[in-house]
């Protein structure tokens, strides 16, 4: 079944002397990563040491004539290596930009990026054959001939707006802030090119479709290895076995209790580890430093994936019942954030932290760990922990609409924070972690000018949640309802287009936004059909779909109801009473909606996000 299983660097899967070529088949889905994607390829390479593992592709290979350019399709993985390409193409133009500074080495090494992007007997070769919806072929070919890798090519229109041109421009912004401030910008582009080449894929190579089948039915199936979490406990108990024998039956149930607190997530479980070490870090490495070297942290001035287990190790070492204590008193704080503890106590925190969890603010709870377990020595109480939380679902919605500051700023961002409120008590605490983030934030006008462009395409996710806040700025207790409700795994309420997002526009649309025109209802769709204006909140969004607006307007249920843009939510007041929806009216809503979120995200004032 198997053909092959290796583990590669990136450098040999993109071997500049291999005719092999990467093929994505047209019945894969078309490419569809976005920011936190790109940004945790390029941060995974960037923060972690070379070799660093990124996953695994499988791939078709049906090649018999060995003289002949080597096929291979890929039934999975098409999204990195697609995304590997891109940043490949953004470090060509980067050094290509700097080709007059480049010694002998250099210069090959540009042609060998090359290489991997072309095959050497063919310029206009793809080495990675995106699949062809959505135009992502002709938009990545039209990424490689604006570097110079292939001949001329014509940009498709509206290309600019898809995935494959984002993801490029947004590794070249990437690679630019990197080398920002940097003596030797060429040197830092090198060092992070060899990173990237180093970094290791395992490639599985098998014969047909079914043996594929059968392979993800076997990956999928099969127990997982030990994770890092897992060597962590089996390191702890052997070591509290070992300085209390008898005992492990008992440390085994603190550490049970521990793992309840914080959930069957192996992500979140990690994540909590890394927060811990990186919110108490000072305090941890005290008994690790030498007298010459107060200042210094000798288990690691961050806790990241690959070095946990050796902190932990040397934590355990060092005194393995007083930390697994102090670790689960934190995880049971810790809880709060995951929406896991029902302390009446911490009842004003709910909305707060839900919104920072749906606002995926999550980077942030290891300052508020922080701040739970040290409340008492601070002199805050649960108010002011609120106005924190609160503070901190402004500074997320700004930030992951702007990427300001970017992801791989935030853990430093917070622990400096720590660092910064340490010695304070009361409200100096509110007050400098505002200005922290206030420092570091977007600017109003940088804010502003996310929200009035195609906002659902930028980040859904922020979309939804801004969406909802506006909703529910104007519910009362008698009328509240709970947006975040899911069915299965699905929100009952989502995001709704108005004008219809779909590639068929309806006739009843092309008529009414551009006067029977379907070429300027396809332009106008592409320019505002992801602008707040044209959109709302509905929890019939697939009775609604590609409906007309009158039909969407007043739809209602079976019993009568009105589940159309007559549902109630002042979100949908406009709409309710609309005749029809135009070009006009899209850019006056988004006007207006972007004034109130302004307002309702701003990170001044006594009580942020009220």
């Amino acid at each position: 079944m198997i053909k092959s299983v290796n583990n590669y660097p990136v450098s040999q899967l993109f071997d500049i002397e291999a005719g092999v070529v990467y093929a994505i088949p047209r019945y894969q889905r078309e490419y569809t990563w976005k920011m936190d994607q790109w940004e945790s390829l390029f941060d995974d390479v960037e923060e972690n040491d070379p070799g660093y593992f990124l996953g695994s592709i499988i791939c078709i290979n049906q090649t018999t004539d060995t003289l002949a350019v080597q096929r291979l399709e890929v039934v999975d993985g098409q999204q990195r290596l697609t995304t590997l390409s891109l940043l490949f193409a953004a470090l060509y133009q980067s050094l290509k930009r700097h080709e007059k500074d480049l010694d002998d080495d250099q210069r090959v090494e540009l042609i060998n990026l090359k290489r991997k992007l072309v095959l050497k007997k063919g310029d206009d070769q793809l080495r990675v054959i995106p699949q062809i919806q959505n135009n992502n072929q002709n938009d990545y070919r039209a990424v490689l001939s604006d570097v110079g890798v292939i001949s001329p090519f014509d940009t498709p229109a509206y290309a600019g707006n898809r995935k494959i041109f984002r993801a490029f421009r947004y590794f070249q912004g990437r690679i630019e802030e990197m080398v920002q401030g940097e003596n030797d910008r060429l040197a830092s582009i090198m060092a992070f090119l060899d990173k990237v080449s180093q970094a290791c894929l395992v490639k599985i190579e098998v014969a047909s479709h079914a043996d594929a089948y059968t392979l993800f039915e076997s990956l999928n199936n099969r127990g997982m290895p030990l994770t890092a979490i897992d060597l962590i406990k089996n390191k702890l108990l052997a070591r509290l076995e070992t300085t209390e024998p008898g005992k492990v039956d008992h440390y085994f149930d603190v550490w049970n209790k521990l793992l309840g607190y914080l959930g069957d997530d192996y992500s979140v479980q990690e994540r909590f580890f890394r927060h811990y070490y990186n919110a108490f870090k000072d305090p941890l490495n005290v008994p690790f430093r030498k007298d010459e070297d107060k200042k210094k942290d000798p288990l690691g001035p961050v806790a990241t994936r690959s070095n946990l287990i050796q902190i932990y190790e040397k934590l355990i070492n060092q005194d393995a019942k007083h930390h697994l204590q102090a670790i689960r008193s934190a995880g049971q704080l810790y809880a709060l954030m995951l929406a896991r503890n029902t302390d009446e106590a911490w009842a004003p925190l709910d909305k707060p932290l839900k919104d920072l969890d749906r606002i995926q603010g999550a980077p942030s709870y290891l300052l508020m760990l922080y701040l739970l377990v040290r409340r008492e020595a601070l002199g805050i109480d649960v108010a002011q922990l609120e106005e924190i939380a609160r503070l901190l679902v402004c500074f997320f919605v700004r930030r992951n609409l702007t990427d300001t500051p970017p992801t791989r700023d935030l853990t430093r961002l917070f622990m400096a924070a720590i660092d910064k409120v340490a010695e304070l008590s009361g409200a100096a605490v509110v007050t400098t972690i505002r200005d922290e983030l206030l420092a570091v934030s977007a600017s109003d006008e940088t804010f502003r000018s996310k929200l009035e462009g195609a906002i659902y395409e930028e980040n859904a996710g922020v979309t939804r949640f801004v969406l909802c806040a506006l909703a529910e700025q104007s519910m009362t207790k008698e009328t509240w309802v709970d947006l975040w409700k899911y069915e299965g795994k699905l929100f009952v309420w989502t995001i709704e287009h108005i004008f219809p997002q779909g590639d068929n526009i309806p006739a009843s649309w092309v008529a009414m936004i551009a006067g029977g025109d379907e070429k300027k209802a396809k332009a106008i769709q592409e320019t505002h059909v992801h602008k707040l204006g044209n959109l709302t909140i509905s929890g019939f969004n697939s009775a609604l779909g590609n409906k007309s607006f009158k039909d969407k307007r007043d739809r209602t249920d079976s019993k009568g109801r009105e589940v159309g843009y007559k549902n109630g939510l002042k979100l949908n007041a406009e709409l309710a009473t609309a005749g029809a929806w135009s070009v006009k009216q899209i850019d006056a809503r988004t006007t207006t909606l972007v004034d109130q979120v302004v307002s309702l995200f701003a990170m001044t004032g006594g009580q942020p996000c009220a």
